[in-house]
């Protein structure tokens, strides 16, 4: 006898064999029961996963000589007939080979008043029916609404949008779906132990992966696999055979990019284009891993889900997941999308593949815009101790008078326009010379050091928050109108317009008084208090000049107000036009 392939060999007799379809077969089987059978059944969903199949099994169901059952015994002349395609009442037609409405008419409609030969109903299965032209379906009408009782249509399509509504509306639609690569990779385990196969687990879910949710592709490589490793096969078998990207390599190039190193990254790369990778297929693998690490940060208890990872993989998918932010992987998924779309039109699909790596390593050093503009940064959760101050040092420190700095109160300013400069360079005069906090000196105290002036505390404290939250300082420390750094307290004093100030200042009082009381070496409170300073009114006008007051140069009073000042410390931008809203 002939060689029988998997798919052939191993499709289901009965209901309860479909796998995946549990909706279909249960609702089938339930009508077969309760004898509520229509007269005609539309089967739509992907390739490979069972459509053709269960019309099959509904035929032998209402032919079968103990039927009609749900339960068709597959051994009496019909069961068997129909199981091998040679049963005369029951016509399967391939709509995509005959598709004009003279074909219909002499196989179907002609056909429809004649009676069985043998069994009970005369079915017709029309696949890929949507192929089937507009005058063949106006054709089926009136047959499929009305059809005489001994007929029952099943037509099965993988495109159900493109069958008519009227079609569909005389018709009880079933809608198949995917298959799971865990059930796909369960029923491949049971093949492979009939067939006396030996064969990991991960390379059997690796079928499963590719076969991306069709049991009959994944049984027809299967099959191959198999004509190619013989009786044992191996991961490496599969990938070679199906040309399948290894798993070892992607999370190779995720780590790489983790770990920040560009040369990696490309060595990675090339090493797959010298393996004969598609490198579409790269990016498509990279991708799911993008996925399943996004899965495993939204729901930790999926890392034993097999459709996630198998057994070997759970250890580095674990430590990959605590090196990425969602925001990383929504950012990548992104990237990757694009590169497998550039890819597939490019000359040189190497480079798109590098670049794209590239692209999200430098993803990776972005700072979210609510955190840059609120200066909003958690505290470091460790570090080395540092020690106290003795205290007759803290004590001579307690002894000497409170240093304070102040600054001007800047005016009000309507918005302002900004336009990024030519030159990725800022230009060092953008930055007023009015600035009321000045920088802290490059050559200041450590902290580790006891300060015994008050001024010198001040400024190590100032240079260790500069040091430790940049964006912090610059946007909240840097435009106090006043700090204090005295013996018993570190005191922040803000306008009455920066509330929001204020508060930064007391969600961060934590850490503040951290710092603060390593430079003391004594407890040192922290406090956000409002000050009593105004705006400064514009200057008088001189004599006999007109009633009216000059309006102020925009730039010159945006150049002078602390927020603008502040932004420009983040921002390297030039201020070119300030233009008011009216």
């Amino acid at each position: 006898m002939s060689y029988q392939v998997l798919a052939r060999k191993w499709r289901p007799q009965q209901f309860d064999d479909v796998i995946g379809q549990p909706a279909v077969t249960r609702t089938l089987a339930n009508a077969i029961k309760s004898g509520r059978i229509a007269q005609s059944f539309v089967f739509a969903g992907p390739r490979g996963v069972g459509k053709t199949t269960t019309a099959r099994i509904l035929a032998r169901a209402l032919n079968c000589e103990k039927g009609p059952t749900a339960e068709p015994c597959g051994a009496c002349d019909a069961c068997r007939e129909i199981t091998e395609g040679r049963d005369i009442d029951v016509m399967e037609m391939d709509a995509a080979t005959h598709t004009q409405i003279d074909n219909v008419r002499e196989v179907i409609i002609q056909g429809l008043s004649i009676m069985p030969v043998r069994n009970r109903y005369k079915v017709f299965i029309i696949d890929e029916v949507h192929q089937l032209s507009n005058h063949s379906f106006n054709a089926l009408l009136k047959s499929i609404e009305e059809p005489p009782p001994h007929v029952v249509f099943m037509m099965a399509t993988t495109e159900l949008s493109k069958i008519p509504e009227t079609v569909l509306s005389r018709s009880q639609v079933f809608e198949f779906k995917t298959i799971s690569s865990r059930q796909i990779a369960d029923q491949l385990r049971r093949i492979a132990d009939a067939e006396r196969i030996s064969v990991d687990d991960s390379a059997l879910l690796l079928v499963a992966r590719a076969a991306e949710g069709s049991m009959r592709d994944a049984q027809s490589a299967f099959d191959q696999v198999i004509a190619f490793a013989g009786q044992k096969v191996s991961v490496d078998d599969v990938a070679t055979v199906l040309g399948l990207v290894g798993r070892d390599l992607v999370l190779d190039i995720v780590t790489a990019v983790a770990d920040e190193t560009p040369a990696a990254a490309f060595e990675l790369s090339g090493r797959a284009v010298e393996l004969g990778y598609d490198l579409r297929s790269v990016v498509r693998e990279l991708s799911r891993v993008v996925r399943d690490l996004l899965v495993l940060s939204v729901d930790p208890s999926r890392i034993d889900d097999p459709e996630i990872a198998s057994e070997s993989e759970r250890d580095r998918l674990k430590a990959l997941v605590a090196r990425f932010s969602r925001e990383d992987l929504l950012r990548a998924f992104d990237v990757l999308a694009k590169a497998e779309v550039d890819i597939r039109a490019a000359t040189q699909p190497r480079y798109h593949l590098e670049m794209a790596l590239l692209r999200w390593i430098h993803m990776r050093k972005l700072v979210p815009l609510t955190e840059l503009l609120g200066g909003v940064q958690s505290a470091p959760s460790s570090g080395p101790a540092r020690p106290a101050a003795p205290p007759a040092a803290a004590a001579a420190a307690a002894t000497k008078p409170t240093e304070t700095f102040t600054r001007k109160a800047a005016p009000v300013i309507p918005p302002v326009e900004r336009r990024a400069p030519p030159s990725s360079s800022p230009k060092p005069e953008a930055r007023s010379p009015e600035r009321a906090v000045p920088e802290p000196k490059a050559q200041g105290p450590e902290p580790t050091s006891v300060v015994g002036t008050g001024a010198a505390a001040r400024d190590a404290f100032l240079i260790e928050i500069r040091k430790t939250k940049m964006m912090f300082y610059n946007t909240v420390v840097a435009q106090a109108q006043k700090i204090e750094f005295g013996p018993d307290r570190v005191t922040f004093s803000f306008l009455p317009a920066h509330r929001i100030l204020r508060e930064q200042v007391e969600q961060n009082r934590g850490w503040l008084e951290q710092t603060a009381a390593a430079i003391a070496g004594k407890k040192m409170p922290v406090v956000a208090a409002q000050a009593d300073g105004v705006a400064e009114p514009l200057a008088a006008a001189p004599a006999g000049a007109s009633a009216q007051p000059t309006p102020p140069d925009l730039k010159t009073t945006a150049m002078g107000d602390s927020a603008v000042q502040a932004m420009l410390d983040v921002f390297p931008v030039e201020i070119e036009n300030v233009e008011e809203i009216e």
